[in-house]
């Protein structure tokens, strides 16, 4: 059981641990960079009523860079303002592509010509998981486990409905995620598809992609995978593991902004075999021919439908570039680091108030946050951003600590937890 630990001495240690951190530097490229770590009385009082003193939400909207504003600004006047509608010729129409190669290469673990960027996750995932379904004729189920994202959940349940196909619910714990053995017992002859997230969004737990791809393949079924809470923060290997197809979205680790459009990964190998059913004139063949009847352009193009998004694909353009900077094992080594230390802090402050720990102890299982269950988490949430501490509530019970590796410091995720701590327990 550790020490419980003063708050001086948890700020005390975790400056050092600042200090030493590699990736320290690159806090100061994000808008209103890290805490606000001021203890002085009078910093504190002159601190604006809305300023930010632990931001622990990065694993549902990222940081914007400052070089954001300066990228997007430029556009609007060099490019869209100047160039007008000649900018479709001179490169934008490509972006979709070059854009994913680049996030493929920072993130993913994916080689060109598989990735792309546009639409929303929710269109994204209905795309892949129809194609892949139709991809598997007579084969009648969907498996997808209980506690995964709703959105995921909703679309396999209306493509079950639309298809007539049935889905095979795994049931999985809120506190873990869906297991190599919990998917051998589920998938068979019948199964089609297999949707899966690599990180729970709920308890954070970080499932083995390579195994259970290998099973879900050995079934004879493909698998789709949700990167929403991993992609940027957690290593990827999707050539590597044979991954089938990938979806996730770009607000979070990769900090596109509110919004910004999602990705998507479909093998090589794959892409000649999918037919995705929304068909759009920039899917076409030959999109600008304007002609009777839909020919799918060759290739990863395939799966674009309309006009892409530009400016909210250029807003995560800066970050992708920061993300194969830093490389991912360098924000991995950071991320357990600070949910090791949040865990540490959670059972010495926070466990003695009736709070559990609700994300797997074993870095190995857990991605880049960690959540907390408590009666009051969902009063103690709302008042925390009140306070300029900010992390998120889910239901029924659970305040997650999201922690963004390039963005969040060690000293304002202690001042998170002391938040809580005093929220809970006025009289400490």
């Amino acid at each position: 059981m550790p020490v419980p630990l003063t708050l001086g001495d948890a700020l005390e240690r975790a400056g050092e641990l600042d200090r030493a951190d590699p990736l320290g530097r690159y806090r100061e490229l994000f808008v209103a960079p890290g805490a606000q770590h001021d203890q002085d009385a009078e910093a504190v009082a002159a601190r604006p009523a809305d300023a930010i003193v632990a931001y622990l939400d990065g694993n549902s909207l990222g940081r914007p860079l400052l070089s954001t504003a300066d990228t997007l600004s430029a556009f609007v006047r060099d490019a869209w303002g100047s160039r007008l509608i000649r900018g479709w010729d001179e490169g934008w129409l490509q972006l979709p592509t070059v854009i994913g190669d680049e996030l493929g290469a920072a993130a993913l673990g994916a080689a060109p010509g598989q990735t792309m960027i546009g639409d929303s996750t929710t269109v994204l995932l209905y795309k892949a998981i129809r194609a892949a379904a139709d991809a598997r004729p007579g084969r009648t189920e969907i498996v997808v486990d209980s506690d995964n994202f709703p959105t995921d959940r909703y679309v396999v349940e209306g493509i079950a409905s639309e298809r007539g196909l049935t889905v095979r619910w795994v049931e999985t714990s809120p506190r873990l995620g869906l297991t190599a053995e919990l998917l051998a017992e589920a998938v068979g002859e019948r199964t089609a598809v297999v949707v899966a997230s690599q990180v729970a969004y709920r308890s954070g737990y970080l499932a083995d992609v390579g195994e259970l791809t290998r099973i879900t393949h050995d079934a004879g079924a493909l698998i789709v995978w949700d990167l929403c809470h991993s992609a940027g923060s957690v290593p990827v290997l999707l050539d590597e593991w044979q991954v089938d197809i990938a979806v996730g979205c770009t607000y979070k680790y990769v900090n596109g902004g509110p919004g910004s459009p999602a990705f998507l990964y479909v093998r090589h190998e794959l892409q000649p075999q999918l037919r995705q059913p929304i068909w759009g004139w920039l899917g076409h063949a030959e999109p600008f021919a304007m002609g009777p009847g839909y020919d799918s352009a060759p290739g990863i193009r395939s799966f674009q439908s309309g006009t892409p998004p530009v400016i909210g694909m250029l807003a995560m353009r800066d970050m992708i570039a920061l993300i194969g900077t830093a490389g991912i094992p360098a924000v991995r080594a950071k991320s357990v680091a600070l949910t090791e230390l949040t865990i540490e802090l959670a059972d010495a402050w926070l466990a003695p108030l009736g709070v559990e720990v609700a994300s797997p102890r074993q870095s190995d299982q857990r991605g880049s946050h960690v959540t907390l269950d408590h009666p009051r988490f969902r009063e103690v949430v709302a008042a925390l951003w009140q306070t300029g501490v900010v992390p998120d509530f889910r239901a029924p019970e659970g305040l997650r600590v999201g922690l963004s590796p390039l963005s969040t410091s060690f000293t304002e995720t202690v001042l998170g937890l002391a938040a809580i701590r005093e929220l809970l327990d006025p009289a400490v």
